[in-house]
């Protein structure tokens, strides 16, 4: 599944399972908690979800 990279913003790899981020451009390689912990600190709007991945 595509999703947008947190970094460069073109589209990244989301495995089917939910278990890995990675993005070809930027080489960004994390697990989807990491993602989600990483998109919620750069952008506020998401900040609410955080308390989902403690």
């Amino acid at each position: 599944m595509k999703i947008k990279c947190p970094d460069c913003s073109k589209p990244a790899e989301l495995a089917d399972d939910f278990s890995f981020v990675k993005c070809e451009y930027c080489l960004i390689d994390m697990t989807y908690g990491e993602y989600v912990k990483y998109i919620a600190y750069k952008d506020s709007r998401y900040r609410d979800i955080l308390s989902d991945y403690k």
